[in-house]
């Protein structure tokens, strides 16, 4: 196995990077000492490759224990917006699309469904591959795989000139029923790398061999949109990386929650559009898991974005279809949930109601508090009022502030609403937790599940501060804040082990008789799922495979994807079958429709490779009384109390297992602040988490 695999025995350090839109956060984990050290630079979102760089040796350097050697770092996982930004801001390659003669407008008709069904104005995103730029050649594939028109290899040649004439960067091939008969495309690859050679290709039965025309065709498109962009990030990344002295690739986290190989994301760069996020839901799994909290509830707000999940049994929820930012995705992914809605979002004033995001201050300039030009009040600097977050500096003295600047902004702002200054920036953090709110309740309430019946697990720079408020808004009785909260998605990429998923789009009727076809289905991922494990040299001890079925009521337009039963054989794994749809039915639609057949649409298949994960330290209990962590106290606006109200300020550092911490309350710490509020009690736990919960009364 080589050097560079995750699951090396002989790796000493790993190092686990997350680049976001206004940090980015570096987790280290010495192997031998079993220590955690955490460290936060500001992105560089020109490029993100020299932040990362920048926070790996300062981060290294920084370390607690003394300075680490780049040298003994044996796995470097990262999470990356590369993808999600260019997708979002338009920024993708020049993209060209081959299909099947008189289907080449699908991509613009789409479901011929309004994004807002009452709004006649709202616009559909940007095509991504323009009319003249998707080209048709003959070819035809029936239902069942049959080859009803040869491939016109002619055609397919004339095509690929004209594309390589308007000079596109990439092209995306997509032909019908290509799930089924992949021939076709595949000749049609050989010819593109013949006529036009280094160009990025973009094959649908290698991306997304399933049905659904559209899905499949625009996930290709995006994957060829995004692909050149990823390969020249990835390209100056790697140098980058070398010469700042580690001698291997990074492995990416991909939106499943598992990470794959540089060589991987480079082909496949749609995997990685919610690598972030992913990270941090698989570390919230770990943390879940050892504190006996199966049934969690993520909350990740950073500086641009709020990303919430559910995990449900200790189970994350998955998606097989999602949407970004207008561009349906067929490709599976953890289920999450973004709303613009971060402590770089700007309040505005809008036919004169206050609004907040989507538009982010970002890095830079950043809030007004940063002094780097931007004069719009954000979520940041409504904290900075309120005086909830520190007057002078963040990040532990690293990152100077000015207050007054934010003040200056807020009076503006309370102006042009006709409001005074702390209802203005109150009403700000009113609005994000509503908005924030409702993303919760469409990954709970709105899929059948109960908030209440969950634990938040809050996280990101300003999850903590916001925590407490959103959870009342849901009814949520159980907050937990992990040790490092700003660098959960970095941790998580620490977490995440090697993870596929794979598909074979198998439309038959749940019946006694189809046993054969789905095993002989089954048989055939087995085998690519072998080819995986082969290419990542994953040790067959460490290999796991586990299957899935999507299936429906006869006449539905949408499956549900439901486990294959395990140590189930014979008869009654179709029986298992049918249980576990019937279960999921009820779970989302509240009823079951036992007269109906049932039909199975796909076959799914997610191979891992198991990797070490960062075990969370067992800490001894506290010797000395919680006043030893106060270091002083902070006037806050408190909206219960009507008042600014004199609050103590704590150390996290200085908390220790068995401390309780009564509300209100600040607890700050290098890469975030906690907001406790009246009636509340934190209590440190012996893994040095904060369990907020209300106090008797």
């Amino acid at each position: 196995m080589s050097p560079d695999r995750p699951n090396d025995p002989s790796s000493r350090i790993r190092v686990g990077v997350d680049s976001g839109g206004t940090f980015t956060d570096i987790c280290v984990f010495d192997e031998a000492e079993g220590d955690v050290f955490v460290w936060k630079v500001s992105s560089t979102p020109a490029d993100p490759s020299e932040a990362i760089v920048a926070g790996i040796v300062e981060g290294l350097g920084a370390h607690e224990g003394g300075a680490l050697d780049p040298a003994r770092v044996g796995y470097f996982g990262h999470g990356t917006t590369v993808g999600t930004n260019a997708l979002i801001q338009g920024r993708g390659a020049e993209t060209g699309l081959i299909t099947t003669r008189g289907f080449r407008d699908v991509l613009e008709i789409r479901r011929q469904k309004r994004p807002e069904l009452y709004d006649l104005q709202a616009d559909k995103p940007p095509l991504l591959a323009t009319r003249d730029k998707r080209l048709e050649v003959t070819e035809r594939v029936l239902f069942d795989g049959t080859v009803m028109t040869p491939l016109d290899e002619d055609e397919v040649r004339l095509a690929v000139r004209q594309l390589k004439e308007e000079k596109v960067a990439a092209i995306a091939v997509c032909t019908l029923f290509s799930f089924i008969q992949p021939a076709h495309e595949a000749r049609i690859r050989q010819i593109v790398e013949e006529e036009y050679p280094g160009v990025f290709i973009s094959v649908s039965h290698e991306i997304a061999p399933e049905f659904r025309e559209y899905e499949r065709l625009t996930t290709t498109v995006v994957n060829a949109y995004l692909g050149p962009i990823m390969r020249a990030y990835l390209e100056r990344l790697s140098p980058r990386v070398a010469a700042a002295g580690l001698t291997l690739e990074p492995h990416l986290t991909q939106s499943n929650g598992g990470v794959i190989s540089c060589d991987t994301a480079k082909e496949q760069p749609v995997r990685t559009v919610l690598s972030g996020p992913a990270a941090g839901v698989m570390a919230a799994l770990a943390i879940g898991r050892d504190i006996g909290a199966p049934n969690l509830i993520t909350f990740d707000m950073g500086g641009t974005s709020s990303d919430v999940s559910l995990i449900d049994g200790g189970r994350p929820q998955m998606a097989n279809d999602i949407e970004i930012h207008g561009y349906p995705l067929k490709v599976p992914m953890l289920d999450i949930h973004t709303v613009g809605a971060g402590g770089g979002s700007i309040a505005h004033v809008d036919a004169g109601l206050l609004k907040v995001g989507p538009r982010s201050a970002g890095a830079a300039p950043g809030p007004v508090c940063y002094g780097l030009g931007n004069d719009e009040p954000t979520v940041t600097d409504a904290n900075v009022v309120l005086g909830i977050l520190n007057q002078t500096h963040l990040l532990n003295g690293r990152m100077p502030i000015d207050a007054a600047a934010s003040h200056a902004a807020m009076e503006r702002l309370a102006e042009a609403l006709g409001i005074g200054v702390m209802d203005a920036a109150q009403g700000i953090i009113r609005v994000v937790i509503a908005n924030m709110a409702k993303a919760i309740r469409v990954i709970s309430v709105e899929r059948g599940y109960d908030p209440r019946d969950y634990t938040m697990l809050a996280f990101g720079g300003a999850g903590p501060i916001h925590a407490a408020r959103l959870a009342a808004e849901l009814d949520i009785p159980r907050i937990v804040i992990p040790k490092h909260p700003g660098i959960m998605c970095a941790l998580g990429l620490l977490q995440s082990d090697l993870r596929t998923n794979l598909s074979l789009t198998r439309m038959t009727r749940l019946s006694d008789d189809v046993l054969p076809t789905l095993e002989a289905g089954f048989r055939q991922l087995d085998q690519r799922a072998e080819e995986w494990f082969t290419t990542e040299a994953i040790a067959p001890a460490d290999r796991r495979v586990l299957r899935a079925v999507d299936m429906r009521y006869g006449g539905q337009g949408y499956e549900l994807t439901v486990d294959w039963p395990q140590d189930v054989a014979g008869e009654g794994v179709l029986a298992a079958l049918r249980a576990n749809f019937e279960a999921a039915h009820r779970q989302l639609y509240g009823y079951v429709a036992s007269e109906e057949p049932i039909q199975v649409t796909t076959l799914r298949i997610e191979a891992v490779g198991t990797v070490p994960k960062v075990a969370m330290k067992s800490h001894p209990a506290a010797t000395g009384p919680v006043s030893g962590a106060v270091v002083g106290e902070r006037r806050v606006y408190l909206p219960e109390r009507g008042d600014f109200v004199a609050v103590p300020l704590y150390d996290r550092t200085k908390l220790d297992p068995g401390h309780d911490v009564a509300g209100p309350a600040v607890i700050e710490q290098m890469d975030s602040t906690t907001l406790v509020l009246p009636g509340q009690m934190a209590r440190v736990d012996r893994f040095l988490n904060l369990t907020i919960e209300k106090t008797r009364s």
